[in-house]
């Protein structure tokens, strides 16, 4: 990836000892409870790991999305549900940096640095999935207030949050669609928010994806983002920018892990006389496995590195996100066919990653939205690359 400061080296360098001294230890029994790592994410908050996007001036130790995808890597390579604990707080923080008032910014950023306060976003909803200008959540003006009405889905960290980022119809006529929507800051808790129920699932454990609803919910006015009304769906396109990155860094770290541990097994298990990597069937999957997440590293260090220079990066962070996401399934599966029955059992970690890899598929825009945007960009671009 790209060449870092001697400070984030160091940073970095920290992130990944702190995973292998209190991560792995811990993450099996953890993951399988599927309980909230409540002491993990403490330590993470004491490692300045919520602050990595909030800068200076509001308490925070901002870092370069290079570096911040090089941290993303390593927490998930230990447990990708902690990269999730950490991820729509980013986007958010970047939101409110770029976009929000300066009263705004004092309101939430110093508490977000610390982790004190955390933030997650509220995009999809029941109905809508990856159409964003679908959704139905309407927040209408009233007197010096806003009262949501509405549901959204898939919430990462609902329970925890302290305040959720929701995009939301402010204009429900508006022609186009996209030109009626807001981002409105909602405190949680606020009468009329309800975190209905937490979506049971077949990886990502730990931290909760809820459904949220509001119900005549009443904001202040100025809990529009940036005080501008019809903004939010280019914002948030924005803030996905991040998003894509981040989700693409989490797949790198579930890949690694499935073949830092497919590496280690094959040098252990024998059969007929030789370590099973000596097998030519075996070595190729490795092999593959090994060329295709260093391309990997590459697409996210090019999305990474155009997002620090301030240039658009959206057709590259898709790209990212989509090669990144589908080698990191691929790699999954083969660390389980390198493990053979073990790879089934819930005793070893192979298991964990094939069940962990599929959210990065989905996540934050589902592949087949990224293939839209990369042809849409290609056909616009006139085919620059």
């Amino acid at each position: 990836m790209a060449e870092l400061n001697p400070e984030e080296r160091q940073y970095t360098l920290a992130v990944r000892d702190w995973v292998a001294r209190e991560v792995l230890p811990t993450v099996h029994e953890l993951e399988h409870a599927n309980t909230y790592p409540e002491r993990l994410i403490g330590q993470m908050k004491e490692l300045g790991i919520f602050g990595l996007a909030v800068p200076e001036e509001y308490g925070g130790a901002p870092v370069s999305m290079p570096c911040y995808a090089q941290i993303t890597e390593e927490l998930s390579r230990g447990w990708m549900s902690l990269a999730g604990a950490m991820g729509g707080h980013t986007v958010v923080a970047k939101l409110l940096q770029a976009f929000g008032t300066e009263e705004q910014r004092k309101t939430y950023l110093p508490s977000m640095a610390t982790g004190e306060l955390r933030a997650t976003m509220a995009l999809t909803e029941p109905g809508g999935g990856s159409d964003l200008q679908a959704i139905t959540t309407v927040a209408r003006r009233d007197g010096d207030s806003y009262v949501l009405n509405g549901a959204k889905t898939w919430i990462t960290n609902a329970r925890r949050s302290g305040v959720v980022a929701v995009l939301a119809k402010t204009d429900p006529a508006a022609t186009p669609r996209h030109r009626g929507m807001s981002v409105v800051l909602v405190p949680n808790p606020s009468p009329g928010l309800t975190v209905s129920r937490d979506l049971p699932k077949l990886g990502y454990k730990g931290v909760e994806s809820c459904e949220i609803s509001f119900e005549d919910c009443r904001v202040p006015a100025d809990a529009v983002l940036g005080g501008e009304e019809g903004r939010g769906f280019g914002q948030f396109m924005k803030g996905l920018e991040t998003g894509r990155i981040q989700v693409a860094a989490r797949a790198l770290g579930v890949a690694r892990a499935a073949l830092e541990d497919s590496l280690r097994y094959s040098q252990e298990r024998e059969t007929f006389g030789k370590p099973i990597w000596q097998h030519q069937s075996i070595g190729n999957y490795l092999a593959d496995m090994a060329t295709k997440y260093s391309a990997a590293r590459q697409l996210v260090a090019h999305a990474a590195d155009l997002y620090d220079r301030g240039l658009r990066c959206d057709m590259e962070a898709g790209m990212a996100k989509l090669f990144a996401s589908e080698m990191a399934m691929e790699v999954a599966l083969n660390g389980v066919r390198i493990h053979g029955g073990y790879g089934y059992s819930t005793e070893y970690d192979a298991e964990r990653y094939f069940r962990d890899a599929p959210l990065m598929i989905v996540g934050e825009g589902t592949n087949e939205i990224q293939r839209n945007v990369i042809v849409g960009q290609l056909i616009s671009r006139g085919l620059a690359l």
